[in-house]
């Protein structure tokens, strides 16, 4: 039998993602938070892992996609891109049509990096207020042993 050919992993390895997205919603779940939607991204922005929790608002898996993927397109965190947004609305409007449409410029979407600094994957996430969705997705990077950008959460409970 000849061997068969696979692909490199390309950063997060489908074990963590899990990890990333269990943690997630446990982390929901103990802050009493809405239903939640998460994803995970490896570094090319293909889709690792996804669960989205009965009773989420509908369109909850692009929501998630949108602020991974944005986050991995410009090298920072969602809510970052949505501080550019308020400077320069033209830009991220066209960032949106260059992108087809998969950037949510709001919190949620955060990049899991490795110690040396280098950015692995993204985690997007959604369904409560957006400091809520991102505290989650930051807490769940730190917890599988990564660095996530932003590296505290801002404004959540």
């Amino acid at each position: 039998m000849a061997k068969v050919s696979v692909a490199a992993v390309r950063g997060v390895d489908l074990a963590t993602a899990a990890k990333i997205v269990d943690h997630a919603l446990a982390t929901a779940r103990q802050r009493k938070l809405r239903p939640m939607t998460i994803a995970v991204l490896d570094s090319g922005g293909d889709l690792i892992a996804f669960k989205r929790e009965d009773g989420t608002g509908i369109r909850r898996c692009d929501v998630v996609m949108g602020k991974a993927f944005g986050s991995l397109v410009m090298n920072r965190s969602s809510r970052a891109i949505g501080k550019i947004a308020e400077n320069a609305p033209m830009f991220i409007q066209s960032l949106a049509v260059a992108t087809q449409g998969r950037l949510v410029p709001t919190p949620g979407g955060v990049l899991i990096k490795n110690q040396a600094g280098e950015i692995i994957g993204a985690v997007g996430s959604s369904g409560d207020e957006a400091d809520e969705d991102e505290a989650c997705a930051i807490l769940a990077v730190r917890a599988a042993g990564f660095v996530p950008e932003p590296a505290e959460p801002q404004g959540a409970a």
